[in-house]
């Protein structure tokens, strides 16, 4: 079935509630990404752990720096997640 232009603008919308800020992200990143709190933020703890586990071994500085590069990816990945518990949520509603 395929969703109205209405279901179209709740998906959005809900997506558009949960999307994160990039700039909260670039900020945690340089300041306390250290502690991995951009990864923390973006809603990725098993990673961010092991980012900090591996700051030990000196492997994580490299991440971090590619973090920086990551970081948009990241937001879509979670919108795109967003908009698919919509899409699900919607298509449930419909069913129930």
């Amino acid at each position: 079935m395929a969703f109205t232009t209405e279901d179209m603008i709740l998906i959005e919308q809900r997506a558009a509630n949960e999307k994160k800020s990039a700039g909260a992200a670039y900020l945690l990143w340089f300041f306390l990404g250290w502690i991995s709190a951009h990864r923390f933020y973006l809603g990725k703890p098993v990673t961010a752990v092991l980012q900090i586990v591996s700051y030990f071994f000196l492997i994580g500085f490299v991440w971090w720096v590619l973090d920086l590069f990551l970081i948009p990816a990241i937001i879509e990945q979670k919108m795109d997640a967003a908009r698919s518990d919509a899409a699900w949520s919607i298509r449930r509603s419909r069913y129930a």
